[in-house]
């Protein structure tokens, strides 16, 4: 598929999503890597456009140069985003129990600790970044380790053999330094690297991925 073509396919699907205004949103292509540029009224809006993208057979890579810009310029002030984002974290039941320290500066978000699982991590992201005022977020949030590591390979693979988004003939696990998941392999779209990213994520002791899977265009 050309850049031209690519490009239509990329304006096609994100018109075609209704969680976000595909309005001010533009697109370039160059040899398969994609620049958003524009804006969107929240920093929600600014990752489902990015997703969007990466679910278009083709596209190799993203760059999300959108801006937050939210309606009518209204801003929220970093103290009150601050405590929205700890009491918001407190009040889940997934994370509360987690130590979380929440940083804001000019409305980007910072989030560090620690967790026992990629979910919860995510999670911690989640609740914070539909915040009014958010433009940005940062996570920092780190994995404790665990010692259960042993047959941690065979787990993932029949994780991934599991995965309906996903061949997994054509995806290799190693395990590097005892937890790290080093992928390989090649996938037809972002969308199935990030499904492997989050089989592997599942699995008990992982606490870190190396994901050197290539996108192959059609």
């Amino acid at each position: 598929m050309n850049d031209r073509v690519l490009r239509q396919e990329v304006f096609d699907e994100l018109e075609f999503d209704p969680s976000f205004n595909a309005e001010h949103i533009g697109v370039a292509v160059e040899n398969g890597v994609v620049t958003l540029s524009g804006h969107v009224e929240s920093l929600d809006q600014k990752l489902a456009a990015i997703a969007a993208a990466r679910r278009v057979r083709g596209v190799h890579a993203i760059a999300g140069e959108i801006e937050v810009r939210y309606p009518y310029q209204s801003k929220t002030a970093d103290d009150q985003i601050a405590k929205q984002a700890m009491d918001i974290l407190k009040w889940n039941t997934t994370v509360s129990r987690f130590p979380i320290d929440v940083l804001v500066e000019h409305g980007w978000i910072t989030l560090s600790g620690t967790a026992d699982w990629e979910f919860q991590r995510r999670e911690a992201e989640d609740c914070v970044r539909k915040l009014s005022g958010v433009i940005g977020m940062t996570n920092k949030i780190q994995l404790k380790p665990r010692p259960d590591v042993e047959g941690i390979k065979g787990k993932i693979e029949a994780a991934l053999k599991r995965h309906a988004e996903l061949e997994a003939r054509a995806i290799r696990v190693s395990i590097r330094d005892g937890n790290c998941v080093v992928l390989e392999g090649k996938v037809d779209t972002l969308a199935e690297k990030r499904a492997a990213e989050a089989a592997v994520w599942s699995a008990p002791g992982v606490a870190n991925i190396e994901d050197e899977i290539t996108v192959g265009g059609a």
